[in-house]
């Protein structure tokens, strides 16, 4: 077998945990520990997390999506695919290693999604993103962590509590949606939302597109007005 090799280790800003990326032949993985957080073998469920919210909202003239967290570029490189030329995508991401990585080897995974003229990447918190924004996104696409309850950084739960809602739906145009990746279902934080104001959609959806783990995605609608 393929031994995996560890092509670079990088801090998280704010945390003591360290991102590893390593490599087996033509398969990445992204790691926290004995965490495997994302692997370049199973992207469809980071792929429907851009297709369903670009199904939703994204036919609107100038759409402007949110990503928070790049892992391996698929949630950009799908989002990308869905939206028009006159489309705009702010992407946070925390660990600025994350986005040298997406620029260097794993690059050719993504399409190089990063060089695509319709995205701003900033090496940012999402959460200071959203809590800074009123009325400017179309889209909030969250696959920050593993979901609602926070794996990699306890910080990340500050996006999901009734106070990180209450600024997405501030950050949202009206008719938006806040589209959320978890890799388990969570009726609290189904209930959250739905207190918090928004329409709630739950999708299972495959780790692998067709195969794999299944994971919960989350489309919260705010009100149109």
């Amino acid at each position: 077998m393929i031994p995996w090799i560890v092509l670079d280790t990088a801090p998280i800003p704010g945390d003591p945990g360290q991102l590893r990326l390593l490599q087996r032949g033509t398969e990445f993985s992204i790691q926290l520990g004995h965490n495997e957080l994302m692997n370049s073998r199973l992207s469809g469920s980071e792929e429907a997390l851009a297709t369903l919210a670009c199904a939703r909202v994204g036919a609107r003239a100038g759409a402007r999506f949110l990503v928070g967290g790049f892992g391996m570029g698929f949630t950009l490189r799908a989002a990308l695919d869905g939206l028009p030329a006159d489309a705009r995508i702010v992407l946070a991401e925390l660990v600025p290693a994350v986005l040298a990585w997406g620029r260097g080897p794993l690059a050719g995974i993504a399409g190089d999604a990063l060089a695509d003229a319709r995205v701003e990447a900033r090496e940012a918190d999402v959460v200071g993103v959203i809590r800074a924004a009123s009325n400017a996104f179309d889209a909030i696409l969250l696959d920050v962590d593993n979901g609602p309850d926070g794996l990699t950084r306890a910080a990340n739960d500050r996006l999901y509590d009734a106070a990180g809602l209450a600024a997405a739906r501030t950050a949202l145009r009206p008719g938006g949606i806040l589209a959320v990746w978890s890799a388990h279902p969570d009726p609290a934080f189904t209930q959250r939302l739905r207190r918090g104001g928004f329409s709630v959609e739950e999708v299972g959806v495959r780790a692998g597109r067709s195969r794999g783990a299944r994971h919960t995605i989350w489309l919260a609608a705010r009100p149109t007005r």
